[in-house]
Protein backbone atom coordinates (compact mmCIF):
# COMPACT_ATOMS: atom_id res chain seq x y z
CA UNK A 1 0.00 0.00 0.00
CA UNK A 2 2.84 2.46 1.10
CA UNK A 3 4.61 1.34 -2.37
CA UNK A 4 1.50 2.31 -4.39
CA UNK A 5 1.02 5.86 -2.58
CA UNK A 6 5.00 6.54 -3.19
CA UNK A 7 3.96 5.73 -6.66
CA UNK A 8 1.29 8.21 -7.22
CA UNK A 9 2.64 10.94 -5.20
CA UNK A 10 5.55 10.69 -7.57
CA UNK A 11 3.64 10.67 -10.40
CA UNK A 12 1.73 13.55 -9.55
CA UNK A 13 4.97 15.46 -8.61
CA UNK A 14 6.16 15.09 -12.38
CA UNK A 15 1.98 16.03 -13.61
CA UNK A 16 2.98 19.32 -11.54
CA UNK A 17 6.95 19.69 -13.06
CA UNK A 18 5.55 19.07 -16.85
CA UNK A 19 2.31 21.26 -16.44
CA UNK A 20 4.74 23.94 -15.23
CA UNK A 21 7.26 23.21 -18.10
CA UNK A 22 4.46 23.48 -20.66
CA UNK A 23 3.36 26.90 -19.44
CA UNK A 24 0.41 25.36 -17.09
CA UNK A 25 0.53 27.81 -14.51
CA UNK A 26 0.11 30.73 -16.59
CA UNK A 27 -1.48 34.02 -14.46
CA UNK A 28 -4.66 34.67 -15.60
CA UNK A 29 -5.38 38.39 -15.09
CA UNK A 30 -8.63 38.63 -12.99
CA UNK A 31 -8.22 41.97 -12.24
CA UNK A 32 -11.72 44.28 -13.93
CA UNK A 33 -9.34 46.94 -15.39
CA UNK A 34 -6.75 44.59 -16.87
CA UNK A 35 -2.74 43.53 -15.84
CA UNK A 36 0.57 44.94 -17.05
CA UNK A 37 2.77 42.00 -17.07
CA UNK A 38 6.63 42.43 -17.00
CA UNK A 39 8.73 39.49 -18.02
CA UNK A 40 12.38 39.03 -16.84
CA UNK A 41 14.55 41.72 -17.42
CA UNK A 42 11.89 43.82 -18.70
CA UNK A 43 12.00 46.81 -16.69
CA UNK A 44 8.86 48.59 -14.94
CA UNK A 45 7.79 51.42 -17.07
CA UNK A 46 6.31 54.64 -15.50
CA UNK A 47 5.68 58.21 -17.44
CA UNK A 48 5.90 61.68 -15.83
CA UNK A 49 3.47 64.05 -17.60
CA UNK A 50 5.37 67.94 -16.39
CA UNK A 51 5.69 71.07 -17.58
CA UNK A 52 9.17 70.88 -18.80
CA UNK A 53 9.47 73.64 -21.78
CA UNK A 54 8.43 77.31 -21.74
CA UNK A 55 8.07 80.19 -19.48
CA UNK A 56 6.93 77.68 -16.53
CA UNK A 57 9.89 75.17 -17.12
CA UNK A 58 11.43 75.13 -13.42
CA UNK A 59 8.33 74.33 -12.18
CA UNK A 60 7.80 71.18 -14.21
CA UNK A 61 12.19 70.61 -14.22
CA UNK A 62 12.19 70.74 -10.52
CA UNK A 63 9.61 67.94 -9.90
CA UNK A 64 11.25 65.80 -13.02
CA UNK A 65 14.49 66.12 -10.60
CA UNK A 66 12.71 64.29 -7.82
CA UNK A 67 10.59 61.65 -9.65
CA UNK A 68 14.12 60.96 -10.93
CA UNK A 69 16.03 61.09 -7.59
CA UNK A 70 13.19 59.14 -6.51
CA UNK A 71 13.98 56.12 -9.28
CA UNK A 72 17.75 56.44 -7.71
CA UNK A 73 17.06 56.06 -4.50
CA UNK A 74 14.55 52.75 -5.46
CA UNK A 75 16.89 51.12 -7.98
CA UNK A 76 15.03 47.93 -8.53
CA UNK A 77 11.40 46.60 -7.93
CA UNK A 78 10.79 43.27 -7.41
CA UNK A 79 14.24 42.05 -9.25
CA UNK A 80 13.48 44.48 -12.47
CA UNK A 81 14.66 48.02 -13.20
CA UNK A 82 12.36 51.40 -13.51
CA UNK A 83 12.63 53.05 -16.40
CA UNK A 84 11.03 56.25 -17.13
CA UNK A 85 9.42 58.02 -20.01
CA UNK A 86 9.22 62.07 -19.73
CA UNK A 87 6.61 64.03 -21.25
CA UNK A 88 5.86 67.88 -21.22
CA UNK A 89 2.63 68.97 -20.16
CA UNK A 90 2.96 72.22 -21.51
CA UNK A 91 1.52 73.68 -18.33
CA UNK A 92 -1.93 73.92 -20.72
CA UNK A 93 -5.13 71.67 -21.52
CA UNK A 94 -3.84 71.30 -25.39
CA UNK A 95 -0.62 69.74 -23.60
CA UNK A 96 -2.04 67.81 -20.82
CA UNK A 97 -4.37 66.34 -23.80
CA UNK A 98 -1.57 65.19 -25.90
CA UNK A 99 0.85 63.99 -23.38
CA UNK A 100 -2.00 62.09 -21.73
CA UNK A 101 -3.33 60.62 -24.88
CA UNK A 102 0.54 59.26 -25.64
CA UNK A 103 0.87 57.79 -22.44
CA UNK A 104 -1.91 55.69 -22.64
CA UNK A 105 -1.01 54.41 -26.62
CA UNK A 106 1.55 52.03 -24.33
CA UNK A 107 0.45 49.47 -22.65
CA UNK A 108 3.65 48.85 -21.01
CA UNK A 109 3.56 51.96 -18.52
CA UNK A 110 1.83 51.56 -15.56
CA UNK A 111 1.31 54.91 -13.43
CA UNK A 112 2.47 58.85 -14.12
CA UNK A 113 4.07 61.56 -12.21
CA UNK A 114 1.93 64.13 -13.23
CA UNK A 115 0.81 67.15 -14.22
CA UNK A 116 2.50 70.41 -13.01
CA UNK A 117 -0.40 72.41 -13.86
CA UNK A 118 -3.91 71.95 -12.81
CA UNK A 119 -4.90 73.52 -16.47
CA UNK A 120 -3.10 70.31 -17.98
CA UNK A 121 -4.61 67.76 -15.53
CA UNK A 122 -8.17 67.93 -16.08
CA UNK A 123 -7.95 67.18 -19.48
CA UNK A 124 -5.07 64.56 -18.51
CA UNK A 125 -6.63 63.12 -15.91
CA UNK A 126 -10.10 62.50 -17.93
CA UNK A 127 -7.62 60.45 -20.34
CA UNK A 128 -5.66 58.58 -17.93
CA UNK A 129 -8.86 57.45 -16.33
CA UNK A 130 -11.05 56.68 -19.34
CA UNK A 131 -7.89 54.10 -20.01
CA UNK A 132 -7.67 52.65 -16.78
CA UNK A 133 -4.26 54.34 -15.73
CA UNK A 134 -3.56 55.86 -12.40
CA UNK A 135 -1.42 59.65 -12.35
CA UNK A 136 -0.61 60.83 -9.01
CA UNK A 137 0.46 65.04 -9.39
CA UNK A 138 3.11 66.48 -7.22
CA UNK A 139 1.53 69.84 -8.24
CA UNK A 140 -2.03 70.47 -9.07
CA UNK A 141 -3.44 72.41 -6.42
CA UNK A 142 -6.70 73.38 -7.82
CA UNK A 143 -9.91 72.41 -5.50
CA UNK A 144 -11.46 71.24 -8.82
CA UNK A 145 -9.42 67.90 -9.65
CA UNK A 146 -10.43 66.14 -6.38
CA UNK A 147 -14.12 67.49 -6.56
CA UNK A 148 -16.08 64.56 -7.85
CA UNK A 149 -18.74 67.56 -8.86
CA UNK A 150 -16.36 68.94 -11.20
CA UNK A 151 -13.24 67.55 -12.30
CA UNK A 152 -12.15 64.77 -10.76
CA UNK A 153 -11.97 61.26 -12.35
CA UNK A 154 -11.28 57.57 -11.00
CA UNK A 155 -7.39 57.09 -11.01
CA UNK A 156 -6.51 61.12 -10.35
CA UNK A 157 -4.50 61.61 -7.20
CA UNK A 158 -2.18 64.51 -5.79
CA UNK A 159 0.31 65.03 -2.74
CA UNK A 160 -0.13 68.34 -3.68
CA UNK A 161 -1.94 70.55 -1.13
CA UNK A 162 -5.54 71.24 -2.04
CA UNK A 163 -5.83 75.08 -2.87
CA UNK A 164 -8.29 75.14 0.07
CA UNK A 165 -5.91 75.23 2.33
CA UNK A 166 -3.72 77.53 0.75
CA UNK A 167 -6.42 80.53 -0.17
CA UNK A 168 -7.53 80.53 3.49
CA UNK A 169 -4.28 80.85 4.94
CA UNK A 170 -3.34 83.62 2.78
CA UNK A 171 -6.62 85.36 3.62
CA UNK A 172 -5.54 84.89 7.45
CA UNK A 173 -2.22 85.61 6.45
CA UNK A 174 -3.13 89.20 4.69
CA UNK A 175 -5.10 90.49 7.22
CA UNK A 176 -4.39 89.28 10.55
CA UNK A 177 -0.80 89.60 10.03
CA UNK A 178 -0.56 92.38 7.61
CA UNK A 179 -3.50 94.02 9.03
CA UNK A 180 -5.47 94.70 5.64
CA UNK A 181 -9.22 95.21 5.23
CA UNK A 182 -9.33 95.58 1.53
CA UNK A 183 -7.92 93.07 -1.37
CA UNK A 184 -8.98 92.76 -5.11
CA UNK A 185 -7.78 89.29 -6.75
CA UNK A 186 -6.77 88.35 -10.48
CA UNK A 187 -6.68 85.40 -12.30
CA UNK A 188 -6.25 84.13 -15.45
CA UNK A 189 -9.32 81.63 -16.30
CA UNK A 190 -6.72 78.51 -15.64
CA UNK A 191 -8.54 76.00 -12.91
CA UNK A 192 -5.62 76.41 -10.58
CA UNK A 193 -5.48 80.32 -10.91
CA UNK A 194 -8.83 81.10 -10.53
CA UNK A 195 -9.59 78.27 -8.34
CA UNK A 196 -7.27 79.80 -5.50
CA UNK A 197 -8.05 83.47 -6.38
CA UNK A 198 -11.56 82.44 -5.64
CA UNK A 199 -10.95 80.83 -2.31
CA UNK A 200 -8.67 83.38 -1.16
CA UNK A 201 -11.65 85.97 -1.91
CA UNK A 202 -13.98 83.98 -0.20
CA UNK A 203 -12.25 83.11 2.58
CA UNK A 204 -11.01 87.12 2.95
CA UNK A 205 -14.37 88.04 3.43
CA UNK A 206 -15.73 85.35 5.72
CA UNK A 207 -12.28 86.65 7.95
CA UNK A 208 -14.15 90.84 7.70
CA UNK A 209 -12.24 91.63 4.79
CA UNK A 210 -13.80 93.48 1.32
CA UNK A 211 -12.53 92.00 -1.97
CA UNK A 212 -13.21 95.65 -3.74
CA UNK A 213 -12.61 93.31 -7.62
CA UNK A 214 -12.52 89.50 -8.62
CA UNK A 215 -11.17 90.10 -12.11
CA UNK A 216 -8.98 88.27 -14.82
CA UNK A 217 -6.28 88.59 -17.90
CA UNK A 218 -5.50 86.40 -20.50
CA UNK A 219 -3.26 84.00 -20.92
CA UNK A 220 -0.33 85.04 -23.69
CA UNK A 221 -1.52 89.12 -22.51
CA UNK A 222 1.41 91.15 -22.08
CA UNK A 223 -0.47 94.71 -21.44
CA UNK A 224 -2.10 94.40 -17.98
CA UNK A 225 -2.56 97.74 -17.33
CA UNK A 226 -6.55 97.98 -18.49
CA UNK A 227 -7.08 95.24 -15.79
CA UNK A 228 -4.88 97.20 -13.07
CA UNK A 229 -6.99 100.43 -13.68
CA UNK A 230 -10.04 98.41 -13.10
CA UNK A 231 -8.81 97.50 -10.34
CA UNK A 232 -7.45 101.04 -9.34
CA UNK A 233 -10.70 102.34 -9.96
CA UNK A 234 -13.01 99.54 -7.69
CA UNK A 235 -10.43 100.50 -4.62
CA UNK A 236 -8.02 100.99 -4.79
CA UNK A 237 -7.18 97.70 -2.73
CA UNK A 238 -4.84 97.72 0.10
CA UNK A 239 -4.08 94.11 -0.94
CA UNK A 240 -3.38 92.41 -4.00
CA UNK A 241 -3.46 88.59 -4.82
CA UNK A 242 -2.63 87.61 -8.32
CA UNK A 243 -1.61 83.46 -8.18
CA UNK A 244 -1.18 83.27 -12.01
CA UNK A 245 2.37 81.84 -13.76
CA UNK A 246 5.15 83.44 -14.41
CA UNK A 247 4.80 85.07 -17.66
CA UNK A 248 1.70 87.17 -16.81
CA UNK A 249 2.25 87.39 -13.64
CA UNK A 250 6.20 89.19 -14.15
CA UNK A 251 3.80 92.10 -16.57
CA UNK A 252 1.24 92.54 -13.14
CA UNK A 253 4.27 93.30 -11.11
CA UNK A 254 6.33 95.75 -13.07
CA UNK A 255 2.75 97.56 -14.74
CA UNK A 256 1.34 97.72 -11.01
CA UNK A 257 4.07 100.33 -10.47
CA UNK A 258 3.18 102.13 -13.54
CA UNK A 259 -1.08 102.60 -12.53
CA UNK A 260 -2.47 105.03 -10.50
CA UNK A 261 -3.97 104.19 -6.99
CA UNK A 262 -1.65 101.12 -7.04
CA UNK A 263 1.39 102.54 -5.74
CA UNK A 264 1.19 101.68 -2.40
CA UNK A 265 -0.75 98.61 -2.94
CA UNK A 266 0.59 95.54 -1.31
CA UNK A 267 1.35 92.80 -3.85
CA UNK A 268 1.36 88.84 -3.56
CA UNK A 269 1.10 85.97 -5.61
CA UNK A 270 1.73 82.00 -5.16
CA UNK A 271 3.73 79.28 -5.75
CA UNK A 272 3.36 79.50 -9.54
CA UNK A 273 5.56 82.41 -9.64
CA UNK A 274 8.17 80.28 -7.16
CA UNK A 275 11.14 79.94 -9.03
CA UNK A 276 14.44 81.42 -10.38
CA UNK A 277 12.91 81.92 -13.46
CA UNK A 278 9.97 83.83 -12.06
CA UNK A 279 12.31 85.99 -9.76
CA UNK A 280 14.44 86.82 -12.55
CA UNK A 281 11.32 88.06 -14.72
CA UNK A 282 9.91 89.61 -11.57
CA UNK A 283 13.00 91.74 -11.32
CA UNK A 284 13.38 94.51 -8.91
CA UNK A 285 9.80 95.14 -9.04
CA UNK A 286 8.99 92.57 -7.13
CA UNK A 287 10.83 93.38 -4.04
CA UNK A 288 8.85 93.16 -0.65
CA UNK A 289 6.25 91.27 -2.95
CA UNK A 290 5.06 88.21 -1.18
CA UNK A 291 4.03 84.52 -1.96
CA UNK A 292 1.98 81.65 -0.79
CA UNK A 293 3.61 78.11 -1.20
CA UNK A 294 4.04 74.75 -0.06
CA UNK A 295 5.77 74.68 3.73
CA UNK A 296 9.85 73.79 2.29
CA UNK A 297 10.96 73.46 6.09
CA UNK A 298 11.16 69.98 5.39
CA UNK A 299 13.97 68.06 7.91
CA UNK A 300 14.96 64.35 8.35
CA UNK A 301 17.67 62.03 7.33
CA UNK A 302 15.66 61.16 4.26
CA UNK A 303 15.14 65.02 2.65
CA UNK A 304 19.08 65.25 3.40
CA UNK A 305 19.85 62.35 1.53
CA UNK A 306 17.58 63.38 -1.11
CA UNK A 307 19.07 67.21 -1.23
CA UNK A 308 22.37 65.85 -1.40
CA UNK A 309 21.40 64.27 -4.26
CA UNK A 310 19.66 66.64 -5.91
CA UNK A 311 22.80 68.63 -5.89
CA UNK A 312 25.27 66.23 -6.70
CA UNK A 313 23.38 65.42 -10.04
CA UNK A 314 21.76 68.55 -11.23
CA UNK A 315 24.29 70.95 -9.52
CA UNK A 316 22.26 73.27 -7.82
CA UNK A 317 19.41 73.34 -4.71
CA UNK A 318 16.33 72.51 -5.96
CA UNK A 319 14.73 75.28 -8.35
CA UNK A 320 10.82 75.66 -7.52
CA UNK A 321 8.70 73.79 -4.57
CA UNK A 322 7.38 70.57 -5.78
CA UNK A 323 10.17 68.42 -6.20
CA UNK A 324 9.77 66.85 -2.46
CA UNK A 325 6.28 66.16 -3.42
CA UNK A 326 6.83 64.42 -6.79
CA UNK A 327 9.74 62.65 -4.46
CA UNK A 328 7.12 61.53 -2.56
CA UNK A 329 4.07 60.58 -5.61
CA UNK A 330 6.82 58.38 -7.01
CA UNK A 331 7.83 56.19 -3.84
CA UNK A 332 3.73 55.77 -3.15
CA UNK A 333 3.30 54.28 -6.76
CA UNK A 334 6.54 52.31 -6.09
CA UNK A 335 5.16 50.86 -2.51
CA UNK A 336 2.05 49.92 -3.75
CA UNK A 337 3.19 47.91 -7.19
CA UNK A 338 5.57 46.35 -4.65
CA UNK A 339 2.20 45.19 -2.32
CA UNK A 340 -0.27 44.30 -5.57
CA UNK A 341 2.36 42.32 -8.41
CA UNK A 342 1.84 39.24 -8.44
CA UNK A 343 5.13 37.41 -8.62
CA UNK A 344 5.40 34.47 -11.18
CA UNK A 345 8.99 33.35 -11.12
CA UNK A 346 10.56 35.85 -12.90
CA UNK A 347 7.83 37.42 -14.41
CA UNK A 348 5.50 40.10 -12.43
CA UNK A 349 1.81 40.75 -13.32
CA UNK A 350 0.17 44.12 -11.75
CA UNK A 351 -3.45 44.80 -11.73
CA UNK A 352 -4.47 47.97 -12.56
CA UNK A 353 -7.63 48.31 -10.26
CA UNK A 354 -5.31 46.79 -7.82
CA UNK A 355 -2.53 49.66 -7.91
CA UNK A 356 -5.57 52.51 -8.02
CA UNK A 357 -7.08 50.63 -5.08
CA UNK A 358 -3.65 50.01 -2.90
CA UNK A 359 -3.37 54.05 -3.37
CA UNK A 360 -6.87 55.16 -2.35
CA UNK A 361 -6.24 53.40 1.16
CA UNK A 362 -3.00 54.81 1.45
CA UNK A 363 -2.45 55.68 5.17
CA UNK A 364 0.37 57.23 7.55
CA UNK A 365 3.13 57.07 4.64
CA UNK A 366 6.09 58.72 5.49
CA UNK A 367 7.48 60.67 2.96
CA UNK A 368 9.68 64.13 2.90
CA UNK A 369 6.49 66.39 2.73
CA UNK A 370 4.78 65.02 5.86
CA UNK A 371 3.35 61.64 6.81
CA UNK A 372 0.40 61.06 4.15
CA UNK A 373 -3.06 59.82 3.97
CA UNK A 374 -5.56 59.05 0.90
CA UNK A 375 -9.28 60.07 0.50
CA UNK A 376 -11.45 58.71 -1.51
CA UNK A 377 -10.77 61.38 -3.72
CA UNK A 378 -6.79 61.37 -3.93
CA UNK A 379 -6.07 64.01 -1.69
CA UNK A 380 -3.21 62.58 0.02
CA UNK A 381 -1.08 65.84 1.10
CA UNK A 382 0.04 66.67 4.71
CA UNK A 383 -0.90 70.75 3.74
CA UNK A 384 1.74 73.05 5.37
CA UNK A 385 1.48 76.50 4.02
CA UNK A 386 4.05 79.41 4.74
CA UNK A 387 3.93 82.70 2.67
CA UNK A 388 7.54 83.92 1.58
CA UNK A 389 8.74 87.32 1.16
CA UNK A 390 11.03 88.50 -2.23
CA UNK A 391 13.85 89.79 -0.90
CA UNK A 392 17.32 90.80 -2.91
CA UNK A 393 16.04 88.14 -5.64
CA UNK A 394 16.03 85.25 -2.65
CA UNK A 395 12.00 83.88 -1.51
CA UNK A 396 12.58 84.32 2.56
CA UNK A 397 10.03 82.28 4.40
CA UNK A 398 8.42 84.86 6.81
CA UNK A 399 4.95 83.15 7.66
CA UNK A 400 3.87 81.61 10.35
Amino acid sequence: MKKKLFVILSLLMLSVLALAACGGSKFECEDEIGCVTYGPDEPIRIASALVISGPNTDLGTDSQYGVEIAIAFQETLLGHKIELQAEDDGCSAEGGQTAGQKIVSDPTIIAIVGTSCSGAGVPMSNVVSEAGYVMVSPSNTAPSLTDPEQAWNPGYLRTAHNDKVQGKAMAEFALNELGVTTAAAIHDGDPYTEGLARVFADEFEALGGTIVEFTAVNKGDTDMRPVLAAVAAAGPPEFLYYPVFTAEGAFITKQAKEVAGLEDTILAAADGMISSAAAEAIGDAGEGMYFSGPDLSYSGGLYEDFLAKYVEDYGAEPISVFHAHAFDGTNMIFDCIEKVAVQDGDTIHIGRQDLRTCLYNITDFEGITGTLTCDQYGDCADPKISVSQLIDGVYEAIWP
